[in-house]
């Protein structure tokens, strides 16, 4: 996933950043509400992290701005406001999680996983896929009963096609779910994915269409 984070506190925002990229997605740190405009405006998001006390204005306002022009681009807001209140508030702006800080990182991605899942339309953590029995949830896969290893970035590669089964993805659209703005992509980056999870997961796991993409096939 390409995740949009908003947080200005340097500190915490480097921790999930570095959190976010080790479970193989994509991540674009922002820390005013400006920049992050700037940003949804220039490329597409799968998720935002959103911090409510900002330089430029609060996170709540950002939010409801967001939905009042029919972004339904999942938020997760991540904040120190504690009260019951402010979750009420966050919640009817129409987030789609509340995360308090202090928290555990783990618990991040384990909230991040739950709500692209629900966006997905498939709530359910553990899928089979022809031979595959898969586990959102742990980020694990079984061909035949046999645990399949996959790196954080192959991981990431077929969890984009799981979640769009049946949905032609451009090597750009790819790509984005992959990596930031600022990162260098080799030309043959997803080939060299594709080729690696075909590998582990069966030759036919992912369809070509040449000139155009990719989609999920049999397994």
């Amino acid at each position: 996933m390409r995740i949009l984070l908003i947080e200005d506190d340097t500190t915490l925002g480097a921790a999930v950043r570095d959190q976010i990229t080790a479970d193989g997605h994509s991540a674009d740190w922002v820390t005013r509400l400006d920049a992050a405009r700037d940003a949804l405006a220039a490329a597409p998001y799968d998720l935002i992290l959103l911090d409510l006390m900002l330089p430029d204005g609060r996170g709540i306002g950002f939010l409801k701005a967001l939905r009042a022009r029919g972004d339904v681009t999942p938020v997760i807001i991540l904040t120190a406001l504690d009260q019951v209140s402010d979750r009420i508030e966050g919640l009817n702006a129409g987030a789609d999680d509340y995360l308090v800080k202090p928290f555990d990182l783990a618990e991040l991605t384990a909230r991040i996983g739950s709500v692209a899942r629900r966006y997905s339309g498939n709530p359910n953590p553990i899928l089979s896929h022809g031979s595959l029995d898969i586990d959102l949830a742990a980020r694990s896969v079984h061909r035949d009963g046999r645990p399949v290893p996959l790196t954080a970035r192959e991981w990431a590669l077929f969890e984009a096609f799981l979640a769009r089964p049946g949905q032609l993805l451009s090597k750009p659209q790819l790509e984005e779910k992959l990596y930031a703005f600022d990162a260098e992509v080799e030309s043959n980056t997803i080939e060299v994915h594709v080729s690696r999870l075909r590998k582990k997961l069966g030759a036919q796991v992912i369809e070509t269409e040449r000139g155009l993409g990719y989609r999920l096939g049999k397994a």
